[in-house]
């Protein structure tokens, strides 16, 4: 073979596969940054009192922390939650907290308010008038979007030994303020979550509360965060 043929087929050998080589690391480079999918998060403000406080239970055992567990896939995840709630409070205690606070606004807004006005005996038309107050403050730590706020429904706590001598009364009760709540929520288009049933069902059965036998477990609360997966998924999307 001529000398210098020989020359230019090596040439041309060593180009091509070499080439051919680096274009395929190229590619797997592409293919390995499109699999690199971005994580979109979100932010979480839980308002509330014992019942999202969590008493009697861990902060990773409460219904807001065991609800970013549960929402979390590979694309998307809440990576910041703030329970602002503590046992005891009532819409009053909350709402005076809420104004010497200076409270950030977030992705989704939840409120749980309620159960110490009626366990207080506080008159019923300061609960409509201060819920009402705080669910317009809901609404406007969830950037003024309605659509980013959830509220969720209080329990019966009249089926706990605790609240057993007065059973039929805190239930009749309980069922009115949760009927001015959902109504609230349906005037104004925000999502109701009634988790009522649930402490209904369970009672006071076993695996249902912590050690004061009226605050609901960890299991319960991952009944609760059931129900209200689908439509924080739904409002996140």
């Amino acid at each position: 073979m001529n000398k210098n043929v020989y020359t230019i087929l090596l040439i041309v050998f060593v180009l091509f596969f070499g080439c051919s080589s680096d274009d395929t690391s190229s590619l797997e480079i592409i293919e390995e940054e499109d699999q690199t999918e971005e994580v979109k998060t979100f932010s979480f403000l839980a308002l509330g009192d014992s019942y999202t406080f969590g008493e009697g239970v861990t902060e990773d055992q409460t219904w807001p922390f065991q609800l970013k567990d549960a929402f979390a896939t590979p694309s998307k995840k809440i990576d910041d939650v703030k329970i602002f709630a503590t046992t005891g409070w009532t819409t009053t205690n909350l709402i005076a907290a809420m104004e010497e606070s200076s409270l950030q606004s977030r992705d989704l807004v939840s409120l749980m308010i309620g159960v110490n006005n009626q366990f207080q005996r506080v008159d019923f038309t300061t609960f409509e008038l201060e819920f009402n107050e705080l669910l317009s403050k809901a609404i406007s730590l969830a950037n003024n979007d309605k659509d980013h706020v959830i509220v969720i429904s209080i329990p019966d706590y009249g089926v706990t030994p605790f609240g057993s001598n007065n059973s039929e009364i805190i239930a009749s009760e309980i069922d009115n303020y949760n009927a001015y709540i959902k109504q609230k929520c349906i005037e104004q288009q925000i999502a109701f979550i009634d988790v009522t049933p649930i402490s209904r069902e369970l009672g006071d059965s076993e695996g249902a509360l912590v050690a004061d036998d009226l605050h609901p477990s960890p299991f319960q609360y991952s009944l609760w965060v059931e129900k209200i997966v689908p439509v924080v998924k739904e409002i996140l999307e």
